[in-house]
């Protein structure tokens, strides 16, 4: 009983402290930075919605301009069957 007592004391704990981690400056940073960069993601992907070899170079493209502009980093590059 013991250990079950820890358990729910350090799951009460973890539960307790996110809102304070979540709220941070740098984290508040970290997720504008997600959500322009999916701003971003989601512009490129209505622009071009093809999955044309022309369309994918077209909409890589805005996407690097996108996020260029924003300041943002870049995305790493998805190739197939990795």
């Amino acid at each position: 009983m013991n250990r079950f007592a820890a358990k729910v004391l350090f799951s009460f704990l973890l539960v307790a402290a996110a809102p304070v981690y979540a709220n941070t400056s740098q984290a508040v940073g970290v997720m504008q930075k997600w959500k322009s960069s999916d701003r971003c993601a989601r512009q490129a992907q209505t622009a071009f919605p093809d999955f044309t070899p022309e369309a994918n170079a077209k909409r890589e493209a805005s996407l690097r301009a996108c996020l260029e502009g924003g300041g943002l980093p870049p995305r790493d590059r998805v190739t197939p069957g990795h």
